[in-house]
């Protein structure tokens, strides 16, 4: 087996699933472990790239220097011939300099930069999922490379128990994520658009996202399946596989559905797709007031809007989204035939 390598990916859940392309390129060479926070960590059960999943509670049990050079000690045991940063800070530099991993591959635009041994182009036009994969050596020769995440027996059977509780009875699922961390990425009609279409609504989501359910339940009633907290993010991600379509805000559930093939219906209010993170699915839909001159204003989205008026989101209608979740439902044509 060639020497082992090691993933860094301590950032959100969105750039733990864009980061499965590049754990599976490189797994066909080297043995790969990936450093993630614990949140993340339980995404990539299953993964058969995978050697081991190293968690790194950098905000808990691990924080503070005293953690970090807890976890360098135990790297260091493992002897990896190559680190590569998908997340770039300088803490996760200094992690794998005090591992003494000779080779330190990241992106040179990257506050970390300076402790690299190989620096690697960011390249602002490609989706992230892309330019990760950059960081093996290498694009994809195909095009974009779709993520991909591996829900097990536990998983389909959470989901099973969930839908089986709930009473469906098989019509199509139309999957709604309407929660995020940031403010103003979180379109506010989607108890609006429940009304609009048609078949049961499932409302994806951490129990955070609880209020947002209740809303879309009030406003279809016993059309609407409540899964927030009650599934893992695996568990959810097998929930939207599921589901004939999903509809999203720019946030993770968006590239659950990207690693599950699921078509997508994206709403993106103050980041714009070209950052990066736009859906991978094979039928998705972007949807964004393109005619702000204010827009984008932030690469997250604030938790307020700058200007104070929001047009981003409150323009974009659900009768705009109905019509983009109808169009994704709608057989694909088949393929054109060559003479």
């Amino acid at each position: 087996m060639p020497a082992r390598s090691l993933i860094i990916q301590t950032s959100f859940l969105g750039d733990t699933v864009l980061t499965t392309p590049l754990i599976a390129r490189l797994a066909e060479r080297t043995q790969v472990d990936i450093v993630v926070t614990p949140l993340s960590a339980p995404l990539l059960a299953n993964n058969p790239a995978i050697h081991e999943v190293i968690v790194y509670d950098k905000r808990g049990a691990d924080r503070g220097f005293g953690g970090l050079v807890r976890l360098a000690g135990r790297l260091r045991r493992n002897g990896y011939a190559a680190a590569y940063h998908a997340q770039g800070s300088v803490r996760s530099a200094t992690l794998s300099l005090l591992a003494r991993i000779g080779n330190r591959v990241g992106f040179v635009t990257s506050a970390g930069h300076r402790f690299y041994t190989t620096q690697v182009p960011y390249i602002e036009n490609e989706h992230h999922a892309e330019r990760l994969l950059r960081l093996a050596g290498e694009g994809s020769s195909t095009g974009t490379p779709r993520p991909k995440l591996f829900p097990g027996e536990r998983e389909r059977e959470a989901v099973d128990k969930l839908l089986r509780e709930a009473g469906w009875n098989g019509d199509p699922l139309i999957a709604v994520a309407p929660g995020s961390v940031w403010a103003t990425k979180r379109w506010p009609f989607y108890a609006e658009l429940a009304e609009q279409v048609a078949g049961h609504v499932v409302v994806i989501g951490s129990g955070a996202d609880r209020e947002l359910a209740l809303q879309v339940a009030a406003a279809a009633a016993g059309r609407v399946i409540d899964a927030t907290g009650k599934l893992s993010l695996l568990a959810s991600a097998e929930l939207i596989a599921r589901s004939a379509v999903l509809v999203t805000n720019d946030s993770a559930p968006l590239h659950l559905a990207s690693a599950m093939g699921t078509p997508t219906a994206a709403i993106f209010g103050p980041t714009v797709p070209e950052f990066g993170f736009g859906p991978l699915a094979s039928r998705s839909s972007v949807l964004g007031n393109d005619s702000l001159a204010c827009r984008p204003c932030d690469r997250h989205g604030p938790q307020r809007c700058p200007l104070g008026h929001w047009r981003c989101m409150r323009e974009i209608t659900p009768r705009h989204v109905a019509m983009a979740v109808q169009a994704l439902l709608a057989p694909s044509p088949p393929p054109t035939s060559q003479p």
